[in-house]
């Protein structure tokens, strides 16, 4: 029979794309649904009305909870919200998004989370399995939400899925057949208590996993290989520097699958067009996934030569007399920020602040000293970064983010890199790392029109 929601009573918290989701699946499943969110307007609300949905707009009232019998929440909603609280303290089931779609999904999951690079490399595995003539769905954190792929998913669909910690935090039966895990480091300690809280949260990837699942881990990071040994899938490791007697490598410009028997190239290193060394990891996990999965070398080179990266991450914008802009708004915590740092050599100007998340922002400074000529501080944040890094480099602080880009672009004259690696949420001036970034271009192209003016 599997899961039944019809006529039962459930509340949706979180008004975001994947609440939206969720309530349209369980409204079209029979289900009496509530849809709760903190905002006075939502989009979308007269198509859920028309479905039956009853919102709840301007705070979440204990009573659409506890009189619940169950309750999901948006990925954006913390669990330790008074109302969902009161609901998880009278015994009703409180599941994530993912968790709820997971259990009508019937093709195979693919889900792919870390601290940093998730969204590229999921969106690379969709790729290269599309490339090899698989029917695939991308989505979950990025793109389309789990709920929203229910409908068209078959035995034979891939759903590659990005996973976040606050997602992952609340499954029970959520069941990968891939799980890849590309790094850990501490992020979020503005939501997880602690960091140790991050990491059980992240770790959950495996739970469900049997002997017939594979988790897809990086053995350059130890965390990550400490994460991974308690789960029961078969293990595939890949490393950029480590070398293994089996697993995925670079050999003599290839990425390599390494088997005890014999080595097959999947994908040489010059069909990686993306800015930044530590892309190459992300190509790495992609190609086993896709060489677990079944697809040709051919295909997944095709695909990685095709891709030229995602929007705001390590995205290059635009060379301005001799200045070169990249957008990477979607560094938004420390370990994020220095692999952005490190892809270059020298003349950069970093701009770096916003809402702090937690992390240590010293982690910047031997990177910064090494290559950069400035760093230009947004944000709530400003007196952080400036207190963690002005002793080795010099910090302008800036009011807004036009001036802070003006005031970096000088700064990088005549041959330098503008690079937006903020190292913090987007929360205190923007509406999340995709508006900050297309803000960041806006005045790139601003800054580019006056100069060709």
């Amino acid at each position: 029979m599997g899961f039944e929601v019809k006529d039962k009573r459930v509340t949706v918290a979180g008004a975001a794309r994947s609440g939206l989701a969720a309530a349209e699946l369980l409204a079209r499943r029979g289900a009496r649904v509530t849809l709760s969110d903190t905002s006075a307007q939502i989009p979308e609300s007269d198509r859920l009305r028309s479905l039956g949905v009853t919102l709840e707009l301007g705070g979440h009232t204990r009573e659409t909870f506890t009189n619940a019998e169950l309750v999901v929440l948006s990925p954006g909603v913390p669990p330790e919200q008074a109302a969902v609280q009161a609901a998880r303290d009278r015994g009703i089931p409180v599941i994530a998004e993912i968790e709820l779609a997971s259990r009508w999904l019937q093709g195979r999951l693919i889900a792919i989370t870390g601290t940093k690079g998730k969204s590229t490399t999921t969106a690379l595995t969709g790729r290269m399995l599309e490339a090899a003539g698989f029917k695939v769905t991308v989505g979950g954190n990025i793109g389309a939400p789990l709920s929203a792929q229910v409908s068209e998913s078959t035995p034979d669909t891939f759903h590659v899925i990005e996973t976040s910690s606050f997602q992952l935090e609340q499954i029970e039966t959520f069941h990968p057949w891939i799980a890849v895990m590309l790094n850990f480091s501490p992020d979020h300690l503005d939501r997880h208590p602690n960091v140790e809280a991050y990491a059980a949260a992240k770790a959950r990837i495996f739970e469900n996993q049997d002997a017939g699942d594979f988790a897809v881990i990086n053995a350059d990071d130890p965390a990550v290989l400490q994460m991974a040994r308690r789960g029961r899938a078969k293990t595939r490791l890949f490393a950029r520097h480590g070398s293994m007697p089996e697993g995925t490598v670079v050999d003599n410009g290839w990425i390599v699958d390494r088997r005890r028997d014999a080595a097959v190239r999947l994908v040489p290193l010059d069909a990686i067009h993306l800015l930044g060394p530590h892309l190459v990891n992300d190509v790495m996990a992609a190609a086993t996934v896709g060489a677990i999965a079944g697809a040709s070398p051919a295909a997944m080179t095709a695909a990685v030569d095709a891709f030229r990266g995602l929007e705001h991450a390590m995205e290059l914008v635009a060379e301005v007399e001799g200045v070169r802009f990249v957008n990477d708004s979607k560094a938004t915590n420390v370990e994020s920020a220095l692999r952005s740092i490190e892809s270059f050599d020298r003349d950069l100007v970093a701009i770096v602040g916003g809402r702090f998340k937690g992390g240590d922002l010293r982690l910047l400074r031997d990177p910064l000293k090494a290559r950069a000529k400035a760093v230009v501080a947004i944000g709530e944040s400003r007196p952080v970064v400036r207190d963690a890094l002005a002793d080795v480099i010099t910090v302008h602080e800036a009011d807004t983010f036009a001036a802070a880009i003006r005031r970096a672009f000088e700064l990088a004259k005549p041959s330098g890199v503008v690079l937006l690696a903020p190292a913090c949420s987007s929360f205190d001036m923007f509406r999340d790392y995709a508006d900050r970034g297309r803000r960041f271009k806006e005045e790139v192209k601003r800054i580019s029109d006056m100069a060709d003016g």
